[in-house]
């Protein structure tokens, strides 16, 4: 029997993810770092998901903040007081849209699918032009077939 999961915990077995955040919004920390981290959790929970027998092994299931924030990014669906300018967007639009800046606020959070947990408010309207603005799906199914997975058992997980 072929098995299959539909998502894994992102912050690590140790909160990594969670620690190395706060060190990138404290200045403590580059990007780089951060990207670091983060391609170490995802590939070590492929491995872990491969290592299980687990056939069917999702990509794309991975957030720095959630992942309606992903797809609105993916989407290019950005409001314009973040003045973005199209192009792939970067961390700074990405965490200015999840947690805002010293010129403008966040975008606005809320409990959806029945749970506890807060995710992030699309501002979409008529003036929203959608654009292919983030190529992280992409990257990651990339990133798991070089890691860990035959291109048969990998799918991307639409956020």
């Amino acid at each position: 029997m072929a098995s299959h999961i539909v998502g894994y915990p992102r912050m690590g077995p140790k909160r990594e993810l969670k620690f190395a955040l706060e060190s990138f919004w404290d200045g403590k920390s580059s990007a780089e770092e951060l990207q670091k981290v983060a391609a170490d959790l995802r590939s070590s929970i492929w491995k872990q998901m491969a290592d299980a027998g687990i056939k069917h092994i999702p990509s794309n299931t991975f957030s720095y903040y959630d992942q309606v924030l992903d797809t609105t990014a993916m989407l290019g669906a950005v409001p314009a007081r973040y003045n973005w300018n199209g192009g792939e967007i970067g961390f700074d639009t990405y965490f200015s849209m999840a947690r805002g800046n010293a010129s403008v606020p966040a975008m606005e959070m809320t409990k959806w699918f029945d749970t506890n947990y807060h995710f992030i408010v699309p501002e979409l309207g008529p003036d929203v032009k959608f654009s292919y603005a983030s190529h992280k799906a992409v990257t990651e199914y990339k990133e798991a077939k070089s890691v860990c997975c035959p291109q048969d058992s990998l799918y991307i997980y639409a956020t």
